[in-house]
């Protein structure tokens, strides 16, 4: 199931959990992580595990949580207290290999067979790239990696950070700076690799909306196929620029037809341009993507 828009909502405010039901966002994510004041954190794991437990009906809408690092003393008491509400997933923060990826599947294995879950059903994404070690280890996911990691992202911010940069920008052109252009091609080709689901960025202007769609199409444009959300305002925009248009169903079914039409041929012509087998698998791709976004609107 392709999702588009991934909203943060934070885990200790039942108000904003509440309006998070309303927005158009394909998914929430709980947040027990940097929105969660220390002294907040078992408030916030009690009502993210009654929110989700609340929230049975998950069919428009799927609730995952982001836990805290799996190297803090909060993450093992989150997951106990969330997996009891059955999220539909755990965003999996401060990554440095796939070797937290897999630590978490045991862990979740675990907890699903105390809350009598169906093994397997809690989905992972991670967040690849708010580490310095993370850019050195990508290959680690090439390894057989758990099946539950069914999405992977990156961070601009916290990678920052990591790298002790001041800023991420180059500030002539407003664009990602070097190390982030790597940890975003990284993480996409990953994603890819493994068949996960690539995620974009957050937009961090969140007053920025035109902004934000432009980011969303160059990432549609690399091949990324949703993007997380830090703004209930973004999740419409998201949506909107990750669902193919009329116009590009229309092509990418023309494609498929002229080399249906030309058995045998690996070159066509359509329309002034010659195609090629690369044409054909991206036109079937946006016909598959089209196909599983549809039914969102």
């Amino acid at each position: 199931m392709i999702l588009r828009s991934w909203l943060f909502v934070p885990g200790d405010s039942e108000r904003k959990l509440a309006k998070g039901r309303e927005n158009a966002a394909d998914a929430l994510i709980l947040d027990l992580e940097d929105s969660v004041a220390k002294e907040r954190q078992q408030f916030a794991r009690e009502t993210v595990r009654g929110f989700l437990q609340a929230q049975p009906d998950r069919a428009r809408q799927r609730l995952w949580v982001r836990i805290n690092p799996l190297d803090t003393e909060f993450a093992l008491p989150d997951l106990a207290a969330v997996m009891a509400g059955a999220p539909d997933g755990i965003v999996l923060p401060k990554v440095y290999s796939a070797a937290e990826v897999t630590m978490l599947d045991h862990c979740l294995s675990a907890l699903e067979a105390r809350e009598g879950l169906a093994r397997g059903s809690t989905k992972i994404l991670s967040v690849a790239t708010e580490t310095a070690a993370s850019l050195l280890t990508f290959h680690t996911y090439l390894n057989g990696v758990t099946d539950r990691l069914v999405a992977m992202t990156w961070g601009g911010e916290d990678l920052a950070a990591a790298l002790g940069a001041s800023d991420n920008r180059n500030p002539a052109t407003g664009e990602y700076d070097d190390p982030y252009l790597v940890a975003k091609s990284l993480c996409l080709a990953t994603a890819r690799a493994i068949g996960a689901q690539p995620v974009g960025v957050v937009h961090v202007d969140f007053r920025d909306l035109a902004g934000l769609e432009a980011d969303c199409h160059r990432d549609r444009r690399a091949g990324f196929v949703g993007k997380i959300a830090i703004h209930p305002d973004q999740s419409a925009v998201i949506n909107r620029a990750f669902t193919p248009s009329d116009e590009e169903i229309a092509h990418a079914r023309r494609v498929v037809e002229v080399f249906e039409k030309n058995p045998g041929l690996g070159t066509v012509g359509l329309e002034g341009r010659m195609l090629d087998m690369p044409h054909l698998k991206q036109a079937r791709n946006l016909l598959a993507l089209a196909e599983q976004v549809g039914a969102k609107g």
